[in-house]
């Protein structure tokens, strides 16, 4: 069985790193660098790579687990709990992929991508295996930024979200890269009309983590993959890109993937007469943030360590800039010293991922909840806050 390597490393760094371990017939799990200490280690425990290579080089670790026979990627991301899963990509799906969607966005020789967004996400794994794979050349950033991305003279070709294309238009420029594979998050009204009066070509992308990034190109499924509806309009997928399965959860495993392959996506859409598909909205209350997925039980979970916060929901709210916010509606333990957004945010940001935490705070007297319990956290939109005033972080998540 391959060595499962963790890579914790700038993208720039990482992605040599990936690549010779693909070359060597490894399975990679790349981690962000940036994330909070307890995030790693709760990643690491519960993966548990057989090696790690990070500033200090490579190194084994002893409690350790080879992937499974065929296994090219682990991909971290979180379940509907927050909880760490590792979702195992094929080899053969991530070549599948890298080539479908290759041969779909038309590039071509004399073609560069630019990576510029978290190497630890799938889409840019994606972009690092369109490259590898069809020989094209590769230039990684650390991070976004427009004005280098727009120095780049050879780049042809780059991978965003919708916030760093328009970052990337308001930018200005004589010349920008031909052809922008867009996705990750909601596109808001306009931006692709305000791309190709640029000259861009913008190909918009649906997929997830399970399917290795972008399984739908300008809403038809790359070669290989399927699409279908189950009775309640969920987007089912099928191909050799789909994932294997969660790593060590085979409930999870179960959930997701059905004896035939299909695997439930969790999204709604509907299947045109063309063959196109149309996504309208989502089962699962995933909050999609410039990119960026984060999970509201997450969230939720770190803010009530707060002294000030006696109960919190956590939903998201429609963005111009992000596609979505994500919006904390608190309940405080002292109505007369609530939590401050600022606090909440230096809060959660020592817990998590910073770019998780809320940028927008609602202060309530109560939360609705059924007679369970449970939350109903399609009802925190209409909640009346207790004070009005500028709880947004401006120009900011």
């Amino acid at each position: 069985m391959p060595a499962l390597v963790a890579v914790l490393l700038p993208p720039s760094a990482a992605a040599g790193v990936i690549a010779d371990a693909w070359a060597a017939g490894e399975a990679v799990l790349p981690l962000d660098p940036a994330a909070p200490e307890p995030e790693l280690r709760a990643r690491l425990a519960a993966l548990r790579p057989t090696h790690l290579v990070d500033a200090g080089g490579r190194s084994a670790r002893p409690d350790g687990v080879p992937a499974p026979e065929g296994v090219g990627a682990v991909v971290a991301t979180s379940g509907t709990t927050g909880a760490p899963k590792g979702v195992e990509l094929t080899a053969a799906g991530i070549r599948a992929s890298a080539l479908a969607s290759s041969a779909a966005l038309g590039t071509r020789e004399g073609d560069r991508w630019l990576a510029c967004l978290p190497m630890h996400g799938v889409a840019v794994l994606a972009v690092l295996a369109r490259a590898m794979h069809t020989g094209l050349p590769l230039t990684v950033h650390d991070r976004f930024d427009a004005e280098r991305v727009l120095a780049e003279a050879d780049v042809t070709v780059v991978s965003l979200v919708p916030t760093t294309l328009a970052r990337l238009l308001r930018a200005g420029a004589d010349a920008y890269p031909r052809l922008v594979l867009l996705g990750g998050a909601p596109v808001p009204a306009g931006l692709v009309e305000r791309a190709a009066a640029q000259g861009i070509t913008v190909v918009t992308s649906y997929g997830l983590t399970e399917t290795f990034g972008g399984v739908v190109l300008d809403r038809r499924p790359i070669e290989g993959a399927e699409l279908a509806l189950d009775d309640a309009g969920q987007i089912l997928v099928r191909g050799p890109m789909v994932m294997r399965g969660y790593a060590g959860d085979a409930e999870a495993t179960k959930l997701a993937l059905d004896a035939d392959g299909w695997l439930a996506t969790g999204d709604l859409g509907i299947l045109e007469p063309d063959g196109r598909l149309r996504v309208t909205g989502r089962l699962r209350d995933l909050v999609i943030c410039g990119g960026l997925n984060v999970v509201p039980d997450e969230v939720e979970a770190v803010l009530r360590q707060h002294p000030g916060v006696a109960d919190v929901g956590v939903a998201g709210l429609p963005d111009p800039e992000w596609g979505e916010r994500v919006v904390a509606w608190v309940v405080p333990a002292d109505p007369a010293d609530p939590p401050t957004l600022a606090a909440l945010r230096d809060f959660a940001g020592e817990r998590m991922a910073r770019a998780k935490a809320p940028s927008e705070l609602v202060l309530v007297g109560a939360l609705p909840r059924n007679g369970g319990g449970k939350l109903l956290r399609r009802a925190l939109p209409g909640l009346k806050g207790l004070q009005a005033g500028p709880w947004k972080v401006a120009g900011g998540r």
